[in-house]
């Protein structure tokens, strides 16, 4: 548990998801680690420990994201934002089939790739729940 986000903060957070991950929707009650409350916009790079910019996050999601706030992607080195919970919607960046995840957009396409959604660890944890 971060020491940064008071309890009353993070059960705020927790509640709004319905206590599933903001990233990869896997629920809570799922996963066998815990989950954490995520800076969408780390403290490093400014973000504030504000209801705005917290996410509701499984371990894995949480520990892959670090304080990336996105990522390069070639061929052409453009830098592009990862998915932020509080000002997109899910279902425009991303779709999933036989627990593969599959990006709609080049900000889906950056996510998957900083979150290891398509690791095959991961992978099979969603097949195990599904």
């Amino acid at each position: 548990m971060s020491k940064a986000v008071p309890q009353s903060l993070r059960r705020t957070v927790a509640e709004r998801a319905k206590r599933f991950c903001e990233y990869c929707h896997i629920r809570e009650a799922d996963s066998f680690l815990g989950f954490q409350v995520d800076h969408i916009i780390s403290v490093k790079h400014g973000g504030l420990t504000e209801p705005e910019n917290l996410a509701w996050s499984c371990f894995a999601c949480n520990n892959n994201k670090g304080s990336d706030v996105g990522t390069v992607l070639l061929p052409g080195k453009r830098f592009v934002r990862l998915f932020n919970p509080r000002e997109d919607r899910w279902d425009e960046h991303f779709e999933v089939e036989n627990n593969s995840f599959y990006a709609k957009t080049e900000i889906g396409e950056a996510t998957i790739k900083v979150l290891k959604l398509n690791e095959v660890d991961r992978i099979i944890e969603r097949q195990m729940i599904g």
